[in-house]
């Protein structure tokens, strides 16, 4: 990595059991934007890159044939909990809010003013991973 980063020095990686259906989705919910889709064997997602502002998710298919992929569990594999949340920080948590209510998003908890600044909720995606989205820029 150059001495001048030009975005996320950490990026989160899920998976999806439907990877294209996810990658629509995010893009639809939560705004953001396709940087590379590489498909993978049979209908599946070898490796996507997702962008938002500065940051970035990866994706893939589930699948638990190698690598580190058979020490990672999918929400249903343990009774839609999940290991971990996703914090995006958003310019607009409100119009977030209405276009993932409107894309289908379990809302985790409702959108409100917070006491440390700007507005929150949280909520499932359609594979049940969860994510956090506000106004709170912990850079700023």
């Amino acid at each position: 990595m150059s001495d001048k980063v030009k975005g996320s020095t950490v990026i989160p990686s899920l998976r999806y059991r439907e990877a294209h259906e996810a990658i629509d989705w995010l893009v639809a919910a939560f705004g953001f934007e396709k940087n590379a889709v590489y498909d993978g064997p049979e209908g599946t997602v070898a490796h996507a890159q997702l962008t938002l502002g500065t940051g970035m998710i990866m994706l893939g298919s589930a699948s638990n044939t190698g690598g580190w992929s058979a020490e990672m569990v999918h929400p249903d594999e343990i009774g839609g909990k999940a290991t971990g949340g996703i914090y995006l920080v958003v310019a607009d948590a409100a119009a977030v809010y209405e276009r993932a209510k409107a894309a289908g998003a379990v809302i985790d908890g409702e959108l409100k003013e917070m006491s440390y600044g700007g507005k929150a909720f949280g909520c499932k995606d359609l594979e049940g991973y969860f994510w956090s989205i506000g106004e709170y820029d912990p850079w700023a």
